[in-house]
């Protein structure tokens, strides 16, 4: 999905003129008659799908300034570009100073506005990037700041809200790499708890022998190399939120030790001569169908519904492919600042193939795509010549689906070879009055020796003889496959004078269904 553009103006014909250049960059516009409908637009339900505002500084009902300070009042941020036809310095210096990011004059030149919005937007996307990254280390991110235009992934953030408003114990399902911690992170980060620690936990990266150790600590001295007292991720997060990542890997042993943990609100570190009470918000994720490993005997019964007590489930990518423009621009913006490039943007063509492709590897799979095109790109925007990868993955099926088959004839030319329709497999030889095969290849001849197009009921008895053989005499097959009913298949053959043995042997019953 493109960035949507507020273009504010009281201007109708003006107004037109930017909608129509906003629209050639690749952009998505939207208009407002004065400074109180964009206000009101930009502070109600779809203020959020805004990326950028162009405002026009003079306008009768609230000026540019107004917009912006009231904009400002209400906690927006949202790059704004100012356009007034007289360049002032004086109202350039109060419009940036009110927190406008450029400003251009009017009538401004398409390259001009394109430069602008473009230099616009990837400073709101890194600005973005970062705060997002800040705030995932500090605990404190929200459900605002997951990237999604998605109405399935909107569900899932609304579902877990309500999660966040208790401590309720929530298992995150979902493929690997949809982004199962950011929504345990924005879970802990909207909750009362969001000022604790909030520890994750990945159970499949822990060594079978050290899982009792890392979740519930040691005791100095409990086992060979336990030098000193470890206190475990359990006591690390007490108070706040423990994340138990990929909690389907856990061995049965300590699944056993993790439901006492849950149900006392105590765990017993290795080697300690007593419990230690624990106070944990615990939000678990898999990947696994947990209902088949507790029918394998993999997962214990009773810790399952100890930890699926409130399920989210989040959609994979290639269900939700309005996503991939925000997220790769959002990609783009960090990738390029830590590479050190100057990349503004991603072509309207690369987009439409990363849509295209269905992504098994989810968000984490776009991400390091994004970065491998970062890397490889050497102009200001990523191509699809970036994606060399996905490109060949993209095409591969769709030259799969467009091989020939049984249903789908395919045309074909052949170099000094008359133009053929390749039908897979060779019809029953047969005498014919025009020429019928191709060497090596299962085809029917559209043109005679003469160069000229053969007629109609010859090419027609030719493809009800291949059916016939390719059918083993099965009439109600063929008429099936041709799209006719049989008795209109019988008056062809007659007509074409093909109704000897192929039409008597169904009717006798021989080859019948």
């Amino acid at each position: 999905m493109a960035e949507r553009v507020l273009i504010v103006d009281d201007d109708p014909v003006h107004r037109r003129l930017m909608e129509g250049m906003v629209a050639r960059f690749g952009y998505e516009p939207c208009t407002a008659e004065g400074g109180e409908a964009a206000v009101s637009l930009l502070l109600g339900s779809e203020g959020g799908r805004i990326d950028c505002v162009i405002l026009d500084l003079v306008m009768p009902d609230l000026d540019g300034l107004g917009v912006l300070s009231r904009l400002r009042e209400a906690g927006v941020s949202l790059p704004v570009i100012v356009q007034t036809a007289h360049g002032g310095i004086d109202n350039v210096v109060s419009a940036m100073r009110a927190g406008a990011v450029d400003f251009v004059v009017k009538p401004v030149g398409a390259e001009r506005l394109q430069v602008s919005l473009r230099n616009a937007l990837a400073t709101r996307a890194l600005e973005s990037e970062l705060k997002l990254l800040k705030r995932s280390r500090n605990g404190t991110l929200t459900f605002r700041d997951i990237v999604t235009r998605s109405p399935r992934m909107q569900s899932v953030l609304r579902t877990a809200e309500k999660a966040a408003a208790s401590t309720i114990p929530v298992l995150i399902e979902g493929e690997s790499g949809v982004g199962k911690e950011l929504i345990a992170r924005a879970i802990h980060g909207s909750g009362e708890r969001r000022a604790r620690p909030f520890v994750a936990v990945n159970c499949g990266a822990i060594p079978d022998n050290l899982v009792e150790s890392i979740l519930f600590g040691h005791e100095k001295g409990a086992f060979t190399g336990a030098t000193e007292r470890h206190t475990g991720k359990f006591v690390e997060a007490s108070g706040g939120t423990l994340f138990l990542d990929e909690v389907g890997e856990l061995p049965l042993p300590a699944q056993v030790k993790l439901l006492r943990a849950i149900q006392e609100g105590e765990v017993e570190p290795v080697g300690a001569r007593k419990p230690v009470k624990v106070d944990v918000r615990l939000i678990s994720a898999t990947n696994r169908n947990l209902i088949e490993d507790v029918k394998q005997g993999r997962f214990r019964e009773d810790l399952f519904y100890r930890l699926h007590v409130f399920p989210i489930t989040v959609p994979p990518l290639r269900n939700r492919p309005e996503d991939i423009p925000d997220l790769v621009r959002h990609f783009l913006a960090r990738f390029a600042a830590e590479e050190g490039k100057r990349i503004r943007s991603v072509s309207a063509e690369a987009v439409a193939l990363l849509k295209a492709f269905s992504w098994p590897g989810n968000v984490r799979q776009l991400e390091n795509a994004v970065f491998r095109a970062v890397v490889l790109a050497e102009s200001d925007e990523l191509g699809v010549n970036e994606f060399p990868q996905i490109a060949s993955l993209v095409a591969r099926p769709a030259a799969a689906d467009a091989a020939p088959t049984e249903e789908a004839p395919a045309l074909v030319a052949q170099d000094e070879a008359p133009l053929a329709i390749d039908l897979v497999e060779p019809p029953p030889a047969a005498p014919s009055p025009a020429p019928q095969m191709l060497s090596g290849a299962a085809s029917l001849a559209l043109l005679d020796e003469a160069g000229d197009v053969r007629p109609l009921d010859a090419i027609e008895a030719d493809v009800i003889r291949f059916a016939i053989g390719h059918y083993r005499g099965q009439m109600s097959e063929v008429a099936r496959r041709l799209g006719i009913g049989r008795s209109t298949l019988y008056r062809k053959l007659e007509s074409l004078g093909l109704g000897g043995a192929e039409a008597t042997k169904d009717r006798s019953g021989v080859a019948s269904e």
